[in-house]
């Protein structure tokens, strides 16, 4: 048996179970007794402790969760790194993996796979915005909790700072399947490595197949390198247009051709939810950057020199082309020049208010109308334009109709009453009215453990819709509650020491009765089972002979 198994660490986690052991450490199931909770503890192997390398990745994991706070996010409840015993108390999710989900459920539908994918997005959006760039998204690393909420964790090679380079001797070969180019390269990374990642976790969601296999790890790492994906619509013929550019597009070997932020790639998932037919016009395979060749270690070689004799001829070729199409240029551009010089640009209206480009007559060279197609907005407040037909910098002709979206509003929703409600039905009642929920536990000794004591922002006040709602959960009174023995049957004596082994009080009631299980318990109350404080007085009612 592990010798952490039934230790208490700190006289306060009780080691309960081993789930789940990683390259560096140990995950546990633990009860904290302070506040009455399961909890994860992660504990460092004892091999690394000496190990000033491992200490420092298992110091930052702790160190980049506690920076966040985010509903998708595993939550940290403590740390200790003094001594031989290092560990990270966590938040304890109760599910499954996302690997394991899709090894259950095969190809997920696009409304499914877009669900979790939303949710990852969102949790990297936190962490990037704090210059956490996590570096080993996979489905290994997200949780799935029973009602669908996703929990990313294991943070443990992510980097407190953005633009960090990392070396292929230094990932988990686990990861290799989901690392983007310039991880397999060992350049410089940022937040566009995460959404590399994310990209190729949508691919096998929707497709049931990842982008690269490959006999060895060094093998899938090139792949990443050099080698084009197989389109998802090859794989699944009826795959939406729109979605397969969302993939590729995060998909891109070049970061500057991938969405740029994790909110950007977001932002076009919502679209294509309110709209499956959209199509974004993105390019599937954009032009990359020039090849790259890697060894077996992850570095970058140069090209060989061998093949260095053919360049003048291709150059030469290019060269040729290059005045060629300068010349046609020429022609086409003063066939055109007139014609252009007519022409203006389209003004940048997104951001601007509709009322005041219409009173001051900002823009007297077109005619703007609003498309009566506005929405609320978490960006805009009302009067914004959020949306224009033409793209600015367009070229068109004076006293063009541009036509524009304006913003109702930033949305706003009523916090609904959830006090009393258990964890669960809270939750519920709040994503329903567009929430996200962030679950916190104090010890209450009015409100049953597991119900809600009040929220933040409080109920009933109004609030941006999609804004994170604190939730109190009660852990419960800090007397530890005692489950009242079944006392039914036995002897006197025995029902006396079995209520004070329990730490209970006892009164005892008497009842005529000459048949032979004269002397024992027939009644009791409370009832077995019962949870109730320590001296609590339990009456049991015992049998004896009449005339006694």
């Amino acid at each position: 048996m592990d010798k952490y198994i039934g230790k208490e660490l700190n006289g306060r986690y009780v080691i309960n179970e081993i789930i789940g052991i990683g390259g560096m450490a140990v995950v546990y199931k633990a009860y904290d007794k302070l506040v009455d909770r399961v909890v994860a503890v992660k504990i460092l192997k004892e091999e690394f402790v000496e190990n000033s390398q491992f200490r420092k990745r298992f110091s930052n994991e702790s160190r980049v969760i506690s920076m966040m706070s985010h509903v998708n996010i595993v939550d940290i409840y403590d740390v200790n790194l003094e001594g031989d015993l290092q560990y990270i108390v966590m938040e304890y999710v109760d599910g499954i993996n996302l690997k394991e989900f899709m090894n259950k459920k095969g190809v997920l539908s696009a409304s499914e796979a877009l669900f979790f994918v939303s949710q990852i997005l969102s949790a990297l959006t936190h962490a990037h915005e704090r210059g956490i760039v996590h570096r080993d998204i996979k489905p290994h690393n997200i949780m799935l909790i029973r009602d669908g909420t996703v929990k990313v964790g294991d943070f443990g090679i992510a980097r407190a700072a953005k633009f960090d380079t990392v070396t292929m001797t230094d990932k988990a070969i686990g990861s290799v399947h989901y690392i983007s180019p310039e991880q397999a390269s060992g350049v410089k990374t940022d937040e566009k490595s995460d959404i590399y990642s994310v990209g190729v976790l949508l691919y096998e969601m929707v497709t049931g197949k990842l982008p690269f296999e490959g006999d060895t790890p060094v093998t899938v790492a090139l792949m990443q390198v050099q080698a084009k994906p197989k389109l998802p619509s090859e794989i699944i013929p009826d795959i939406k247009r729109g979605l397969e550019e969302i993939i590729m597009k995060a998909m891109a070997k070049n970061p500057e051709n991938r969405y740029q932020t994790a909110l950007e790639m977001s932002n076009d998932i919502e679209k294509f939810k309110e709209n499956p037919d959209i199509i974004f016009g993105y390019n599937l395979f954009i032009e990359e950057s020039p090849t790259m060749v890697m060894d077996a270690v992850g570095a970058i070689k140069t090209p060989d020199k061998k093949k260095a004799g053919f360049m003048p001829i291709v150059l030469g070729i290019v060269t040729a082309l290059v005045f060629f199409a300068v010349g046609i240029g020429i022609v086409l551009f003063v066939g055109s020049r007139d014609e252009n010089s007519a022409k203006i640009d389209v003004p940048m209206l997104v951001g601007e208010n509709y009322n005041d480009i219409i009173n001051n007559k900002k823009y007297p060279s077109f005619k703007i109308i609003d498309s009566g197609k506005g929405e609320f907005s978490d960006k805009y407040e009302a009067g914004i334009i959020t949306a224009q037909d033409i793209e600015n910098g367009t070229k068109v002709s004076k006293n063009s109709t541009i036509t524009v979206d304006i913003s109702k509003g930033i949305a706003t929703s009523t916090v609904p009453d959830v006090i009393g409600l258990t964890e669960t039905q809270a939750g519920d009642a709040l994503r329903i009215a567009g929430f996200s929920v962030k679950p916190k536990y104090e010890i209450s000794e009015t409100v049953p453990a597991g119900c809600v004591i009040r929220t933040t922002p409080d109920k009933n006040a109004p609030t941006t819709k999609g804004a994170e709602i604190t939730v109190y959960i009660s852990s419960g009174s800090l007397v530890k509650k005692i489950s009242v023995p079944n006392l039914i049957g036995k002897y006197e004596r025995e029902a006396m020491d079995a209520i004070r082994d329990a730490g209970l009080d006892y009164s005892v009631a008497y009842q005529d009765d000459n048949s032979s299980d004269s002397g024992k318990v027939i009644r009791q109350s409370p009832s077995k089972g019962t949870l109730v404080d320590p001296n609590t007085v339990i009456t049991i009612t015992v049998t004896q002979k009449s005339g006694v």
